[in-house]
């Protein structure tokens, strides 16, 4: 059989696998057994409440996360065409970031648990929105790519402006811990309020991924070929806006893992980016549920963010890419 018509159900098979750990693993350990017993609704109260309220939910939100970074990532190294480009490139997780900032300063909070990953989700959108109409008025990638350093560099000088003027510590230590990124306490009506977004955004990558294929040849040769670049141009940034801005919504800020994963798939499709989307958005939601099981196994006095942990483990990753990146071109030249 051939092994890359495996990939995707290995991947399935090794997420649920890691799905399924993150439920027996925890500062007390659960048997089996007794997980199956509180899935199936026979246990006792206790178990019921570890595994349907606290560990379920918070196991779920990180795989969902992993989907829309990983799926992101690779449509966006497609469209690009750089193995160094992932869902911050445009500008769209740092505007998410700097909406939840921005209700978080003005307690918004205190009004309703709900307004902090609303305004995040409409940061993703108007940074989203800015970009499509970019992309719909340009043929340039290039400037896409500095409209989003420009919107990253915006988001990132308004949030230190905003936790630089805080008005108490507890509003600083909300908009530090939002920006280092966790899944921790989160429930299922939080992963109900992201998921059509995260739905939404992946589904129109899934619908423009031919054309990414056809990127490959370049633009020139792509639009020979009947490809409308504007169009794709549009689905990808519109797809990847909704699903960052879904996942920032839901975990807060979390890098790099849309840059890991896909690299690591890419050798595995032929580096075919369309044939990259789903193993990569699997192998990133795999990749955060292992990291956050390893963030709860932690000996630390304080838990560890999963943002944290994500980029202890990417940025290594992320200066290796580079650095294979920069000898291929070496080689090339």
């Amino acid at each position: 059989m051939n092994p890359r018509a495996m990939l995707i159900p290995a991947l399935l098979l090794a997420g649920l696998s890691a799905l399924f750990g993150a439920l027996l693993l925890g500062s007390t350990p659960m048997e089996a057994s007794r997980v199956l017993a509180a899935l199936a609704g026979v246990a006792d109260a206790t178990d019921g409440a570890v595994v349907w309220q606290v560990r379920l939910p918070r196991a779920l939100a990180a795989f969902i996360v992993g989907l829309a970074l990983g799926g992101s990532g690779a449509a966006l190294q497609g469209l690009l065409r750089n193995p160094l480009a992932e869902p911050g490139v445009l500008g769209v997780s740092a505007s998410a970031s700097l909406g939840a900032t921005f209700a978080l300063y003005y307690g918004f909070f205190g009004i309703s648990a709900w307004l902090v990953p609303v305004a995040a989700v409409a940061g993703a959108l108007f940074a989203t929105l800015l970009i499509a109409a970019a992309a719909m008025r340009t043929s340039s990638v290039i400037t896409l790519i500095l409209i989003g350093v420009g919107l990253s560099s915006f988001a990132g000088a308004a949030m230190s402006l905003l936790m630089n003027l805080a008005p108490n510590p507890f509003s600083l230590s909300d908009m530090i811990n939002w920006m280092l990124g966790s899944v921790a306490n989160r429930s299922f009506p939080d992963i109900a309020f992201s998921a059509p977004f995260i739905a939404a955004g992946l589904a129109i990558l899934l619908a423009g991924r031919r054309g990414l294929t056809a990127l490959t040849l370049g633009d020139e040769a792509a639009a020979g070929i009947g490809l409308d670049l504007r169009r794709q141009r549009l689905l990808v940034v519109a797809g990847a806006g909704l699903a960052t801005g879904g996942a920032v919504a839901l975990a807060g800020a979390i890098g790099f893992v849309g840059i890991v994963a896909p690299h690591i798939v890419r050798p595995l499709v032929d580096h075919d980016p369309a044939r990259s989307l789903i193993p990569s958005a699997l192998l990133a939601g795999l990749i955060l549920v292992l990291a956050d099981i390893g963030v709860r196994l932690l000996p630390t006095e304080f838990e560890l963010k999963l943002g944290v942990v994500a980029a202890l483990i990417g940025a290594p990753a992320f200066v290796w890419i580079a650095m294979q990146r920069r000898t291929i071109s070496a080689e090339q030249d």
